[in-house]
């Protein structure tokens, strides 16, 4: 009889728990309409859930609401509802009873409605582009192109092979490459199950494209956009969404030849779209890592102080010293230690030097990264680039996967400004970079395979930036369109010839236009053809069709010469060429 009132009991209490806990589960599904309510407005939310209490904080961005206001004052509307003060609400319970609950979620949906959809209905909408993004005029896009045509004809004449890859990858592709820089990093929201990101830069892609296709030797190009949450500067040439132009040869060669060849590819760029003088800094991650292990620094602190270092272009030492010592923890005469190296810089000499320093030579990582310098200044030497190179030790490439030969290449000097442009124009830092990355392929492989690899990026952006102001500098002119030949008529009622005579122009190749009126006057073509620099024109006029003729007129120099219409086609591309 006992051992059945125990079981009764049990199966009475078991009962009791389990409608407790859909009580429970009933309030947390209203408390998540609740929350999800507010997500129109952005409020700030804080949830509590406990077992004996449960409270939510709904709180207006603009305003905090008052924690003494009663629950159910309806006049907690924002000036939308026509009350001041901000939306805010409190409900606070201790095992509330459910039918408390539905009215707190009635009077909320209530206030939902009475306030409409969101914010965005009383602001003002200003139309622009987002944040650090910004349009290509026609202009703009033709010296784009011609700059990007410049890039590409040296990728291809070393031998570069195009592809490309997805704008965003998978999150975790991008996760833990980058280092401190890996909060510039956009994220996106969830797509079906798939946590994704938009790439930062193309070296991290191409590294998972290299394991994925199990892709051991290739010199490849790419030329795309990247996208970095950076505090943009725009007449700098810093955005937060712009083009990359990347060379990069994978595979298992012998040292430094692959790496000077790149260093060569930056001088041949440079040198070919002439936007001044500029100087290719070099330095080794691995010698890095042994002056930091000479002046004392800890091995888990080797990126973060690298990072630190890599900020000395645009802060000066003291500001770096500060952030070692306060942010980073270096001890003061670890930091001086450091500050005595990072400020050399020179050519082979120094390579010397520090071979010989009592600190470094007894450390192999510092002894390998010198002798490889050795050897890469001396393929340079050959290809001609003494005069562009020079060894800085304060170079750093903040990037984690950088694991030999760094290099920066940044302007000398600053074009004139005129016409009211400012000189901070001409100050762009550095304008292309890159570097040796062996181990970035086997964080993707599955057998951890290394490739090695070597590459340079192109910062196309700011090489833009340096050309459009040096152009207006100079009043240089730059044509929108490449046509060659405009059509036009001088006597009415030869809009028919006229389209005649264009689709013969264009089924031999050559580049043609007409004004889209039936009879447009003669001045407004001709001023046209002076406007946009097309530098030939073919006239109609009525005497000359008569003898199966047209008028092949040099905008230039306006000189004009009757030609046969069967003939009209080779004198175009007799003067062209």
């Amino acid at each position: 009889m006992l051992k059945e009132l125990n079981f009764f009991k049990f199966i009475i209490r078991n009962t009791f728990l389990q409608e407790q806990k859909q009580q429970q589960q009933q309030r947390q599904r209203h408390i998540h309409v609740l929350i999800t309510w507010c997500s129109p407005y952005r409020f700030n939310r804080r949830q509590y859930v406990t077992a004996k209490s449960c409270s939510i904080t709904l709180q207006d961005n603009g305003n905090k609401s008052d924690k003494n206001k009663s629950d159910n004052n309806d006049n907690d509307t924002d000036s939308r509802g026509g009350v001041n003060g901000g939306v805010g609400c409190t409900i606070k319970h201790r095992h509330l009873e459910l039918e408390k609950i539905d009215e707190e979620v009635s009077r909320l949906l209530a206030l939902k409605n009475k306030l409409g959809e969101g914010p965005s209905q009383t602001q003002k909408f200003v139309l622009k582009t987002p944040k650090g993004t910004r349009d290509y005029a026609p202009k703009q896009m033709m010296l784009r192109q011609n700059v990007l045509d410049k890039i590409i004809a040296v990728f291809k004449k070393h031998g570069g092979e195009a592809i490309d890859t997805p704008v965003f990858e998978l999150k975790e592709v991008l996760t833990g490459k980058y280092g401190e820089d890996s909060k510039l990093i956009y994220d996106l929201k969830d797509q079906g199950g798939e946590i994704l990101s938009l790439r930062y830069d193309l070296t991290v892609p191409l590294a998972r494209y290299l394991a994925m296709n199990k892709i051991s030797n290739i010199k490849r190009y790419h030329i795309a956009k990247v996208y970095r949450r950076d505090n943009p500067a725009m007449t700098r040439g810093r955005y937060r969404e712009f083009y990359q132009c990347d060379f990069d040869i994978a595979g298992s060669y012998d040292p430094m030849l692959a790496d000077s060849e790149c260093v060569k590819i930056v001088s041949e760029i440079l040198d070919t779209l002439a936007i001044g003088d500029y100087v290719i800094k070099l330095n080794h991650r691995q010698l890095l890592d042994g002056m930091f292990e000479a002046c004392g620094v800890p091995n888990d602190k080797f990126r973060s102080i690298c990072s630190a270092v890599d900020k000395l272009d645009k802060s000066p030492w003291p500001e770096v010293r500060k952030e070692m010592i306060e942010e980073k923890g270096l001890l003061p005469d670890t930091a001086d230690k450091i500050g005595e190296y990072v400020r050399l810089s020179g050519d082979r000499e120094l390579i010397e030097k520090l071979l010989a320093d009592e600190q470094l030579k007894n450390i192999p990582s510092a002894v390998k990264g010198l002798k490889d310098m050795h050897l890469l200044f001396k393929y340079c030497h050959i290809m001609g680039l003494s005069d562009k190179i020079n060894f800085d030790l304060s170079l750093a490439r903040g990037l984690d996967y950088y694991t030999g030969v760094i290099y920066e290449c940044v302007l000398k000097a600053e074009p004139k400004m005129l016409n009211g442009c400012s000189e901070e124009q001409g100050t762009v830092g550095s304008v292309a970079g890159g570097g040796r990355y062996d181990n970035l392929v086997g964080m993707f492989d599955t057998k951890g395979k290394q490739v090695p690899c070597v590459g340079v990026s192109i910062g196309v952006e700011r090489i833009f930036s340096v050309l459009e102001a040096k152009y207006a500098a100079d009043g240089i002119k730059q044509r929108t369109n490449e046509v060659e030949v405009m059509v036009m008529s001088a006597h009415k009622g030869l809009h028919e010839k006229r389209l005649s005579i264009l689709n013969d122009l264009w089924n031999q190749g050559i580049k043609a236009e007409h004004f889209y009126k039936l009879n447009p006057k003669l001045l407004n073509q001709l001023q046209y053809c002076e406007e946009n620099q097309i530098p030939l024109a073919v006239v109609l006029g009525d005497s000359e069709l008569e003898k199966g003729k047209v008028k092949l007129r040099e905008i230039s120099t306006r000189k004009e010469e009757d030609v046969l219409l069967a003939n009209l086609s080779d004198e175009i591309k007799k003067r062209l060429h």
